[in-house]
């Protein structure tokens, strides 16, 4: 392979990382706790967009199981995320370890 197609073959990579990385911005996945009582979603770097808690789980005798539910559906929806960037950025890098966009 001479460099003229391997540096076409990186330049084509990077173009097709930077179009992940821009779609994983724009994608939502949605984790849930307690039956779905309370719901976090996070787009596709990671980044939590909001936090949606039903008013039947809210109980001032009951804050604690309230922030332990809060933080399974934010670690859920941080969960399916991750898994989704990999996947994408796989699909483009072809499973290289190292490339740089990879969660």
């Amino acid at each position: 392979m001479n460099m003229d197609k391997l540096l076409k073959q990186a330049q084509k990579m990077q173009a097709q990382m930077a179009a992940v990385q821009e779609e994983l911005e724009k994608t939502i996945v949605e984790g849930t706790a307690g039956g779905g009582m309370v719901k976090a979603k996070v787009n596709g770097h990671g980044e939590v967009l909001s936090v949606s808690i039903s008013p039947e789980v809210v109980d001032k005798d009951e804050v604690e199981m309230l922030e332990d539910l809060v933080l399974s559906a934010i670690k859920d929806a941080a969960k399916q995320s991750k898994e989704l960037a990999n996947s994408k950025m796989n699909a483009v890098t072809g499973g290289m370890p190292g490339m740089p966009g990879f969660m």
